[in-house]
């Protein structure tokens, strides 16, 4: 296994870790604090990260289900932060209170191109 993929696994494993421990903590929270913003922040870097390193091994881009997911949920992920960092900073207590809502749709939208990425890898 060369070092890109090993680094490139490890930075998606840890962005499914940031992700799903923000999205779970904070719809059991019932309201969006500033560490779920965080770990929201921390889970979209790890993820472009991965993403990234992935596609240079790939070397070519090919239009797939899962490169169309894949960038969805990348688009998804930083509007998902940029919204989270305006509900905070404008302390609007109803968004902070629904916001979990949205969170699980981004969530279970970014599995579906990270579930299919293990399925490709192990056909290789």
């Amino acid at each position: 296994m060369s070092s890109i993929l090993l680094v490139s696994i490890i930075c998606m494993v840890l962005a499914l870790t940031c992700y799903t421990v923000a999205v779970w903590s904070e719809r059991a929270a019932g309201r969006l604090k500033p560490w779920h913003l965080i770990l929201f922040w921390t889970g979209f870097v790890f993820d472009t990260t991965g993403t990234t390193l992935m596609g240079k091994m790939a070397g070519s881009f090919e239009l797939n289900i899962h490169s169309i997911t894949g960038a969805l949920a990348i688009l998804l992920m930083l509007f998902h932060s940029i919204w989270a960092t305006i509900v905070l900073v404008r302390k609007q207590e109803d968004m902070i209170r629904s916001f979990h809502k949205f969170s699980l749709i981004v969530w279970a939208i970014w599995l579906i191109p990270f579930c299919s990425g293990i399925f490709l890898g192990m056909g290789r």
